[in-house]
């Protein structure tokens, strides 16, 4: 491989959190969903508001809050790479594995 060829890095990140308020975070949702600037026609806003509404686990109320561009910037300040590819999911979970039990219980660094 020379150092024309293009070199690719996938950085996967995996965050657990806690939903404190249910009814809080779908309201968030909706709000969005149903800003002005959101680019929704009518028929698109009924239907992701009945998405996050239906679901009872909030992670499509999540999906709708967390911006793109806080999550490419863990790597913004990084001058040698130029992000491509952003996937970002939302899905539920059990709780904290072990794994992640000990990891919160210590600092970082």
């Amino acid at each position: 491989m020379t150092d024309e060829e293009p070199k690719y890095l996938r950085l996967t990140v995996e965050l657990t959190v806690e939903v404190l308020d249910m009814n809080a975070l779908q309201a968030a949702a909706l709000a969005e969903i149903r800003h002005p600037d959101a680019d929704l026609t009518e028929e698109e806003r009924t239907e992701q508001a009945e998405l996050v509404n239906a679901d009872d686990t909030g992670a499509s109320a999540l999906q709708w809050l967390i911006e793109p561009d806080h999550v490419l910037a863990l790597v913004d300040h990084i001058a040698e790479i130029e992000p491509r590819e952003a996937v970002l999911g939302v899905e539920p979970s059990e709780g904290l594995s072990d794994e992640e039990d000990e990891e919160h219980d210590h600092d970082h660094g």
